[in-house]
């Protein structure tokens, strides 16, 4: 049974920020020295990220103008910011908009009308509600309401690539069913006070956006791409490199500077034996959308995969235009790949919490 994705949208909220700007608003967030706030200033042009868009904006895709009153002094409030409870107030709000958005461009991409979709997957790892955001989906786009429903939960940056595998699974098991997956992410909400360094990289990484894909048995028109093949991997000895966890005062994000050393040593050699097991080599891919964690972490994929950054510019073009926004980013980096249409097969990756590896194994071939 082949299952192709056949539509593809994303979105951002409408306000943005440069990360110069960036730098300046945060460092108005806790007192420091002035030889802390040049380091801020530092790991704030490190991370490779131009501009990142956030829902706590108020105004401004003028740089200059940005604003934000979510977020205030250190003096006014001990130095935390806001609890979780207030941050989770600003998801329930914005989430499902953005949801629905990128679910509505994907069902135009696909040229499926919202009656006909059977599943919902969504993804978010950013925040909780419910009702949640399959709900919305389901109110604002008109969808049957005896659709089918799952949710892939707190699985950080691969979560999308896990939502695959299993709208793969879906219609693989009814040749009939269309299924939409959703992810939606507000990292900008857990922006963490203080001037640990692993702390600071994440500020300065992560920003907001949502996509959504369709997913059915037939390819449709436009640039349907098959989903040939998905792997995992959980690396050995690796449960302290990263981690996502809720405290009182948002969720807080560690990321170990191991992680790029990690990616490798293990990557090519896990890589290479999936590929296998598929029937292809290293050298036939066309096409990498490689989850931009970080500017080492790329650079430790070209370095271990031999590839160079030309092979990833997507991925380091969409870390430069829009930053680090979990869950979604890899789908913005496939909706560039459709575009310029490589050569087949594509491969996807994704690492999160574990540390984990998840992999999508993708055929643009005309079927």
């Amino acid at each position: 049974m082949s299952v192709f994705i056949c539509g593809l949208g994303t979105v951002t909220p409408p306000e943005s920020i440069t990360q110069t700007r960036a730098a300046e608003v945060v460092s108005k967030f806790v007192p420091g020295t002035r030889r802390q706030h040049q380091l801020l200033d530092g790991v704030y042009k490190y991370v490779g990220v131009q501009t990142r868009h956030s829902v706590i904006l108020s105004a401004g895709n003028d740089a200059a103008t940005a604003e934000q009153d979510f977020y205030e002094p250190d003096a006014e409030i001990a130095g935390h910011g806001p609890t979780t409870g207030a941050r989770m107030e600003v998801y329930e709000a914005q989430a499902g908009p953005l949801a629905v958005e990128a679910a509505r461009r994907a069902l135009t991409d696909a040229h499926t009308r919202p009656a006909e979709i059977t599943h919902i997957v969504t993804v978010s790892c950013s925040g909780f509600s419910a009702p949640g955001i399959d709900i919305t989906l389901i109110d604002e786009l008109g969808l049957c309401r005896s659709v089918a429903r799952a949710h892939v939960g707190f699985m950080g940056c691969h979560g999308a690539i896990n939502a695959l595998g299993i709208a793969r699974a879906f219609v693989e098991a009814d040749p009939r069913a269309i299924v939409l997956v959703a992810a939606v992410e507000l990292c900008s909400l857990h922006h963490q006070y203080g001037w640990e360094r692993e702390q600071l990289v994440a500020n300065a990484l992560f920003a907001d956006g949502a996509a959504a894909v369709v997913c059915r048995s037939q390819p449709q028109s436009g640039v349907p791409v098959r989903i040939a093949a998905t792997g995992s991997i959980v690396l050995p000895d690796s449960l302290d490199l990263m981690s996502w966890r809720i405290r009182d005062h948002g969720f807080q994000m560690t990321l170990s500077g191991r992680v790029p050393e990690f990616i490798e040593q293990s990557l090519r050699t896990w890589l290479v034996a999936w590929l296998a097991k598929a029937g292809h080599e290293l050298s036939d891919v066309g096409g990498w959308a490689i989850h931009p964690g970080g500017p080492r972490i790329l650079q430790a994929c070209e370095s271990t995969l031999g590839l160079t950054s030309d092979n990833l510019r997507h991925a380091w073009d969409v870390l430069h235009q829009f930053g680090n926004m979990s869950s979604p980013t890899v789908l913005f980096i496939l909706a560039r790949l459709r575009q310029s249409a490589p050569a087949s097969p594509w491969v996807l990756l994704g690492f999160g919490p574990g540390l984990t590896i998840e992999a999508l194994l993708l055929d643009s071939r005309p079927q």
